[in-house]
């Protein structure tokens, strides 16, 4: 597929950017990424620049199409993001209002308590498939819309997530959201497609301000000339996990993906079916592609990479992240060092945003490794309760299928097995989500005629099966447990 057209994904997450260019057959012909740095103004409050984030995205797309000389081979642009975070705009000057609220952000905690405890939780669940939590887009409008600078924008305000803002800089005022976006908004029913009267009414949101939803893989509008020196279709918008979800062929009921980044999240898909019964999990929309809608079940984690990052670039534990692998193997155990990530509260299953981070049971005998290796477990250890609750709704997983920037961790990919009980696969392209979203754009324009065949440009796996014993298993377990109790 030498003279097929080239698909460009402009991939933003949540602590960098990354424009990747594919052939038709899924071969990676380049890629270009850039960090976005983040804003802590205080504690629980996490915040992006939204020009700035547009900027790199521009930036990075330029530089690949330049590094690989396609500038007039590049037949569609897919998008995905990180979900949840949220932009307000004004319509005439295309500038932001205000700093994107990023989705770690927990400063409509107490607007969600309010909101859970006038008993409005069950609706928003009925409707949604989502829990009162400030992690979803709804509340964090709200918010900003309530800001004196921002109210003054009067009818031009604008309001949207990530992709949502990237998609009306690039066609020049196309205001436009996906479904698997939207369905994170709070403010969608799964089963419609449009926004909620009744969410809109609860969240006082107007509907004016928000965009058009459109499914995941049809032409979306042209991006300008003057960005990458002719206008180039738009033909996929989605949400990273679901983007990931794409990429990694979870195409059939049951199958699972596990997305190890910033945070982690676990994705099943349910086929056709509405996802009902959720427990502490999420419903969402998987994809809509060509009026065919499929589901969702999802559990969150807040904190995974960025706790690895956190510990080499805030405490000076490591010199980079791929450090921790080594650190890990170095050592038999933990050392009795059990440590609780909620460095943004806690996510599925537990929906803790108010928790706090803690390190247990420190001794002198304590080393950099065990710190290290503990942190990773802690991940494993929420990915086991995460795995539980799954199988409490009638949704058990069978394998995992990981990918994501962490993943590349050998020794973090044997401990998930090990500790899961059940074999975990990984792709040789762990980034998936750009590869999700490649495929989507191929079907978007017309260069796969369907999502089943785009299925060729998935990449190759390794597998793990589990290894260890159940005793080691169950004393770490019952360690974390604990842990968990003491900090609630």
């Amino acid at each position: 597929m030498a003279d097929a057209p080239r698909i460009l994904v402009l991939d933003e997450g949540t602590s960098s950017t990354r424009a990747v260019l594919y052939c038709a057959d899924g071969a990676i012909l380049g890629w270009s990424s850039r960090p976005i740095e983040q804003h802590y103004p205080a504690p629980g409050l996490v915040e992006h620049d939204a020009e700035a984030i547009w900027q790199a995205t521009l930036a990075c797309g330029r530089d690949v199409i330049a590094k690989t000389g396609s500038e007039q081979l590049v037949g569609a642009i897919g998008i995905t993001n990180q979900r949840e975070t949220v932009v307000a705009w004004d319509r005439r000057t295309g500038r932001p209002l205000h700093r994107a609220i990023v989705w770690q952000d927990r400063r409509t905690a107490d607007a969600c308590t309010e909101l859970r405890e006038a008993g409005h939780e069950g609706l928003i669940q009925q409707k949604t498939g989502l829990l009162l939590d400030p992690y979803f887009s709804a509340t964090k409008w709200a918010w900003l819309q309530q800001r004196p600078e921002i109210a003054a924008a009067g009818g031009a305000m604008a309001f949207g997530t990530i992709e949502s803002w990237l998609a009306w800089k690039l066609a020049g005022g196309e205001h436009v959201t996906d479904f698997t976006n939207a369905s994170r908004t709070m403010l969608l029913d799964l089963e419609a497609s449009d926004w909620d009267d009744d969410l809109l009414e609860l969240f006082k949101i107007k509907r004016q301000r928000l965009p058009r939803i459109v499914g995941n893989a049809e032409q979306l509008g042209m991006s300008l000339a003057e960005w990458f020196g002719r206008p180039i279709p738009i033909t996929a918008l989605i949400g990273d996990q679901q983007s990931a979800a794409v990429g990694q062929g979870c195409s059939a009921p049951g199958q699972t993906k596990l997305t190890l980044g910033t945070g982690a999240f676990a994705l099943t898909n349910l086929g056709s079916q509405r996802p009902r019964n959720m427990g502490r999990l999420v419903g969402t929309i998987a994809s809509d592609v060509k009026g065919a809608r499929s589901y969702a079940l999802e559990g969150s984690i807040f904190v995974a990479g960025s706790l690895i990052k956190w510990l080499r670039d805030d405490l000076g534990l490591l010199t980079d992240t791929g450090e921790s692998e080594a650190l890990a193997r170095s050592v038999p155990n933990n050392g009795g060092v059990v440590l609780l990530p909620a460095l943004a509260g806690l996510g599925a299953p537990y929906w803790r945003p108010n928790a706090r981070a803690v390190i247990s049971g420190l001794s002198f005998g304590s080393t950099r490794a065990h710190l290290i290796r503990a942190a990773l477990e802690a991940i494993s250890h929420q990915v086991v309760d995460l795995s539980a609750a799954f199988a409490d709704v009638g949704a058990p997983w069978s394998e995992l299928r990981l990918d994501g920037g962490m993943s590349a961790n050998d020794w973090l990919a044997q401990d998930l097995a090990s500790m899961l009980g059940i074999a975990t696969i990984r792709p040789a392209d762990v980034e998936t989500t750009a590869r999700g979203a490649a495929m989507l754009a191929a079907v978007g324009a017309g260069i796969h005629p369907s999502l089943a065949a785009a299925q060729t440009m998935l990449s190759p796996t390794r597998r793990f099966e589990p290894l260890g014993n159940a005793a080691e298993r169950d004393g770490r377990m019952a360690a974390w447990h604990q842990l968990l109790a003491s900090s609630s």
